[in-house]
């Protein structure tokens, strides 16, 4: 019955980050710097008031768009944190993860034949889904720019059947983020194209140098949002998400997720309000120790002759692979973790514009980070 499936579905594949995961992450000994999943526990608090609201029996549907108090929580954060304001029983959905956030709002704004313009390398959950609403991704090479998207890259891949762009900052897979300036240029240029934004802020909490800027702040009226938990307040297992749009936008939305997923867990929703209100900066300290992290891989990556750019969000470095290796990223991160076991992404897993790179997650303590650096030190030295 296979040859009956979805052609659409056919054709797209696993996550080339799982893939190479569970193909090297079961082998002892290995050091893995490869998923973004933050190392420390869910803050207490909002265990907390998961347990309560298990005990409490609150363990029923909820509204489609998520609990009132929750939305209410969401659009104060945003406000406070972002300086953007939305309407909390109109313009928020509380979703199952931001991952749903994605889908559901390409699923509700594209078309076939739709174009959809995407910064490569870039984190592998969009093309599929462009993908499978029929519409295409149009992928613009950021690396020779330092994995900047600047509007002029984008404005040389505009045509009528462009729809909409994907905006991911801070970015998985480099940490780059983008000041008020450039954002402010490519929010005229979607204004000026009438095209929408699908801005992935998932790592808006985890940025150093500078405070965040979200260009929903420049073009509400055109940009969807998609933030959540996960990342900020480490539950990346509780699966609470947020899209935040324009009334008229999310209506539609809105309709998706009902029948994708009804609600998001009533007892996530839960400890969600707990996490945004009274921990509205659980994010800080883990900021903190994320940073002197980065500090420390980016001064070991430096001494070691390995070219990147210094992040300035997320928990990721986007590492050039040296001439003196000839094969693919694939192979150099297989004979990285077979012959030295250490684990880390190999760059084609985000794009094509990947390839000849590999990403290396932070989100590990200390004495992982530095044995794994060790480690890749020692197969450099065969090279």
């Amino acid at each position: 019955m296979e040859h009956q499936l979805n052609t659409r579905v056919k054709e797209i594949e696993i996550s080339g980050i799982r893939k190479f995961f569970n193909l090297v992450g079961t082998q002892q000994d290995m050091i893995s710097l490869t998923i973004g999943q933050p190392d420390f526990p869910t803050p207490e608090h909002i265990k907390t008031a998961g347990i309560e609201a298990i005990n409490h029996n609150e363990t029923v549907y909820t509204p489609n768009a998520g609990l009132p108090e929750l939305r209410d929580a969401a659009v104060r954060f945003y406000k406070t944190k972002y300086a953007v304001e939305y309407h909390s029983e109109s313009e928020v959905i509380v979703t199952v993860g931001a991952s749903q956030a994605i889908d559901i709002a390409l699923r509700a704004i594209l078309e076939q034949g739709d174009e959809v313009i995407i910064p490569g390398p870039v984190y592998p959950g969009y093309e599929p889904i462009i993908h499978l609403c029929g519409a295409k991704p149009v992928m613009v090479d950021t690396a020779a720019n330092d994995f900047r998207l600047t509007a002029a890259l984008i404005e040389q891949q505009i045509n009528d059947k462009t729809k909409l762009m994907v905006l991911p900052y801070p970015s998985n897979p480099t940490g780059v983020s983008l000041t008020a300036a450039e954002l402010q240029e490519i929010a005229a240029l979607a204004k000026k194209h009438n095209l929408f934004i699908l801005a992935d802020e998932i790592y808006s909490e985890i940025v150093y140098e500078h405070p965040h800027i979200s260009i929903a702040s420049f073009l509400k009226d055109q940009t969807i949002v998609v933030n959540g938990l996960s990342k900020s307040h480490a539950m990346t297992g509780w699966r609470i998400g947020f899209l935040f749009a324009p009334k008229a936008i999310v209506q539609h939305i809105l309709k998706v997720h009902q029948y994708n997923v009804s609600c998001a867990a009533s007892i996530s929703q839960k400890a969600a309000i707990a996490a945004l209100t009274d921990g509205i900066d659980d994010a800080l300290p883990m900021r903190d120790e994320y940073k002197k992290r980065r500090d420390l891989t980016f001064k070991t990556l430096g001494s070691l002759g390995l070219h990147t750019v210094k992040p300035d969000g997320a928990f990721y470095f986007f590492v050039k692979i040296p001439a003196a290796y000839s094969g693919s990223s694939f192979d150099f991160c297989l004979t990285l973790a077979k012959e030295y076991k250490v684990a880390v992404v190999p760059g084609s897993a985000f794009s094509r514009a990947g390839e000849g790179w590999f990403r290396l997650s932070y989100a590990c303590s200390v004495e992982e980070i530095t044995e794994g650096l060790s480690r890749i030190e020692q197969f450099l030295k065969t090279l």
